[in-house]
Parts: C-alpha cells; structure tokens; sequence
C-alpha cells in the first residue's frame, strides 16, 4: 500500500471505478457478498465482514436509536470492500487511509521504512507540507488513499442515495486514522471537516469496539435494516 498508493495511482482507480459500471447489486445482497471476505489487515476479526456490519450497526441502534440513518452507516460502512471479490488487490481495498499528493504524516502505521519505494516520498510537488494543496482547502479537495471508504461513498453519491451528510463522511473517511484519531492534516481541515469530525470519531467507537466472537443472528435483524435501505438506498444500485 506505501509503496504503489500515489497521485497517479489514485487519478487512475478514480477513473475505473467511480463511473460505477462494474455489476449491479442490491445493498444488502452486497453486505451478504462480503461472507467470501476475510479483510486481510484486520487483526480483530477471522469471521467474514458480514457480522461485522451487523455487530456495528447493533452496536450504534443501542447506543442511538433515534437515528437510523447512523444504524444503516453502521450496517454499509465497509462494503466497498467488494472490491476485493473482484480481483483488487486487497492493498488497495483494506487498511488505513491518508492523502495522497502532500508530505505523508508522521502518524500513518509504519511511517518510518514503509515509504521509501513510494515515487511520490521523492517527488518535490507532493512531498511538502501542503503539496498540491491550498491551506485549510477542505477534505473535499483532497485525494486519498484509494480504497473501501472512497469507492462505497462514490457509490452512494452515484446512486443519489440520502444518507445525511455526517453519515456519508462516516463512511468515506472511516478508515482515515492520522486524522480523526490522530489529530494530523488539519491544516487541510477547512470548517466543515472539523464540524463533521466528531461524528466520525463517534462512528469509531462503534467500529473498533463492537467485535466479539458472539455473532449477530442476522435473519432476525435482516427486516429492519432491509427497511433501511429501501428508506435510504433502494432498489438494485450501480457499483
């Protein structure tokens, strides 16, 4: 990921998949597809990343069960890991993310002698604080790291889904560490980012702390969250 995760590698995995032209699929028969999956960064979890989604987003109706826009972010967040049912290196699916385009922080897993074969860590337009970046431009005008957050929030903006705006960010920059648990890049940060960051730490809580080996009995819960999605996110979706 350190090594092949660069600006031009994230223009060209943009340019694949966010015309979503790739198979046409139901939300939750995209959440069922990920029983094939194992996610190969995950220390926690040797159970498919179905149950993970239904743990999440149990975790999160408990925890705030008037918002049920937040039960289905839960439920969703990691779908995009579909990604590695269809021969996507699992590099570029899974792990931590960060910008790409700008000095890589201090934060980010490894940081030290994990980027020295990446050709952007020499190039001089990427490898500065603020890189091809204006101070405090927003996250929305940053790339980053390609994988599940990005591709599952393209997805959704595709398909005009409704999901609120505090939940898609939940979704896209769920995996971003260096920033909502970290405190890095916020000279990227404009308002909007710092008034929706505590929502994605919010989200954490629930995303690192819900795994247990006691498993969800997912044909009980499917009917509401089916309602969920068909409230949100219906119908068959382009990915």
């Amino acid at each position: 990921m350190h090594t092949h995760q660069t600006v031009d590698f994230v223009n060209q995995m943009n340019s694949v998949w966010t015309g979503c032209s790739h198979t046409k699929l139901g939300m939750m028969d995209a959440i069922m597809s990920l029983d094939q999956l194992v996610d190969e960064s995950d220390p926690d979890v040797d159970f498919p990343n179905s149950y993970h989604a239904f743990q999440t987003a149990e975790g999160i109706r408990q925890a705030h069960p008037d918002n049920d826009w937040f039960h289905l972010v839960g439920l969703i967040h990691d779908v995009g890991k579909t990604m590695a049912l269809w021969d996507v290196p699992q590099w570029a699916v899974v792990g931590d993310t960060f910008p790409v385009g700008c000095q890589y922080q201090n934060s980010i897993v490894f940081r030290d002698n994990s980027f020295m074969d990446n050709p952007d860590e020499k190039n001089s337009r990427y490898n500065t604080e603020f890189g091809i970046y204006e101070p405090n431009c927003g996250l929305d005008k940053v790339h980053m790291s390609w994988g599940h957050d990005e591709y599952l929030y393209r997805v959704l903006r595709f398909n005009n889904c409704s999901i609120p705006e505090e939940g898609s960010y939940m979704i896209r920059f769920h995996s971003f560490y260096p920033w909502h648990s970290h405190g890095d890049y916020m000279h990227l940060c404009n308002e909007k980012d710092l008034r929706l960051l505590p929502w994605v730490q919010e989200f954490n809580k629930f995303d690192l702390y819900t795994k247990t080996t006691e498993l969800p009995d997912v044909d009980k819960l499917k009917p509401y969250y089916q309602s969920l999605i068909d409230k949100y996110c219906p119908g068959i979706l382009k990915w």
